[in-house]
């Protein structure tokens, strides 16, 4: 029954069941059929898996990046990223990834950053006679830095599958997330030497100013909401609803930009896209519980025992098998499909809780953009206009410093643990 439990979702899910029908349908055959408890048991434990303060925070961010990515913020950041950069070989590059990763850290979302600035770069890196390809390859895959540092909704997903801290995870992100930033500037500085892409002048004095005058409120946002984190002011539930206040002060009253009704749509696409997360939460929370009841995690570290297994033996199995997952499904499903099973065999290996989250993440935000269901890749073909299969080559370069990025995460957890016991101050 066992092997049949895991099987099922997986047959379900290639047969293209929604993610949430898959979970809940083998959950339920198995307590009607195989299980002696009561059917009851299935409505509360789905209402119970969503008994988690800390969910609040999704609709929240989704919510105040919506709200974000309307209007001229993304222009905003990118004038501003750019002013500091002009001049240097591949200065179109560096803004891209510049501004991917600010837009991340403001809306949580990879998807918003693709769509946001895409429509932004691409005519000037057209105009700059950037190949399509190179352009279409560096927006779709830097933007999946986006679910790599705070405020991340797949580490709040995540953190609440794995009773894990989420003010921790936020904080033990954020130098992964910079040394992925860092890496890519690197590459496409040398790609951009090698290509012959020059940029125009620096940016005077005046210009930087300038450019910063006018996102400094858009770079105020997430300032106030990851200090409020990291100082102990406010949780992450409260700093997502801080985090949509100023997102609403500064597209409606100080950049004036937001109507009402471009207000009320963003709550409504806000509202939708929650309810798709937190329908598979609740369905995912019920496919634990039988997992548990059944023994199933208990199972899973008897073998790890048995075959003695190394901490570095699993998380290269883990990466492996977390970069193969990424390909066909996206972040919060994989997450709330895998945690359950993977946590306690993390917990054997007294590997942490915390470290393991952010290399599931960035496993996962690798997925964002591999083919051949990538969902940033689907984005980027809706706002460049270009091919899939233009857009596939073109990420391949980004795809291995990712994994180069991955590898060094994994097997040195230093980053992550200094980075957090950096910025965990409150």
């Amino acid at each position: 029954m066992n092997f049949a439990l895991i099987t099922l979702p997986v047959l379900l899910l290639a047969a293209g069941t929604p993610i949430f029908a898959g979970l809940l349908i083998a959950a339920t055959v198995a307590l009607a059929f195989f299980m002696n408890i009561p059917l009851n048991a299935v409505h509360q434990n789905l209402f119970g898996s969503l008994n988690f303060s800390g969910l609040l925070a999704v609709p929240f961010f989704i919510y105040a990046g919506e709200l974000m990515s309307r209007g001229t913020v993304s222009q905003r950041l990118v004038d501003f990223v750019h002013s500091f950069v002009a001049g240097v070989p591949g200065a179109l590059g560096v803004t891209t990834v510049g501004t991917a990763t600010v837009f991340g850290a403001i809306s949580g979302s990879s998807a918003a950053a693709v769509a946001s600035v895409g429509k932004v770069m691409s005519p000037s890196m057209d105009a700059a006679k950037y190949p399509r390809r190179v352009t279409a390859g560096l927006v779709t895959s830097v933007s999946a830095i986006g679910i790599v540092i705070p405020p991340s909704i797949p580490m709040i997903v995540y953190g609440a599958s794995a009773e894990a801290s989420i003010p921790r995870l936020y904080a033990a992100g954020v130098l992964p997330g910079l040394l992925l930033a860092g890496a890519l500037v690197v590459f496409v500085i040398f790609r951009a030497r090698q290509a012959g892409h020059g940029d125009a002048q620096r940016v005077s004095a005046r210009g930087i100013l300038s450019a910063t005058r006018r996102a400094i409120w858009a770079l105020g946002a997430p300032i106030i909401v990851l200090g409020g984190i990291y100082g102990g002011v406010f949780s992450p539930t409260e700093a997502a609803s801080v985090a949509c206040l100023c997102a609403m002060v500064v597209t409606r009253l100080v950049f004036r930009e937001l109507s009402f009704a471009d207000i009320l749509e963003s709550a409504r696409t806000a509202v939708l896209a929650s309810a798709q997360i937190l329908v598979i939460v609740a369905a995912a929370g019920l496919f634990s519980w039988v997992l548990t009841v059944n023994q199933i995690p208990q199972t899973l570290v008897g073998w790890i025992a048995a075959y003695e297994v190394e901490p570095w033996q699993f998380l290269l199995a883990v990466n492996i098998l977390l970069l193969l997952w990424g390909c066909v499904m996206e972040p919060m499903s994989a997450i709330l499909l895998l945690t359950p099973m993977l946590v306690p065999l993390v917990d054997a290996l007294e590997i942490d809780k915390v470290h393991f989250g952010v290399v599931m993440t960035l496993n996962l935000a690798i997925g964002l953009f591999t083919p051949p269901f990538g969902i940033n890749i689907f984005v980027a073909q809706s706002v460049l206009g270009m091919k899939t299969t233009d857009i596939y080559r073109g990420v391949l370069p980004y795809f291995m410093i990712f994994l180069l990025v991955l590898l060094v995460v994994t097997y040195v957890p230093a980053i992550s643990r200094i980075s957090a016991e950096l910025l965990m101050f409150g």
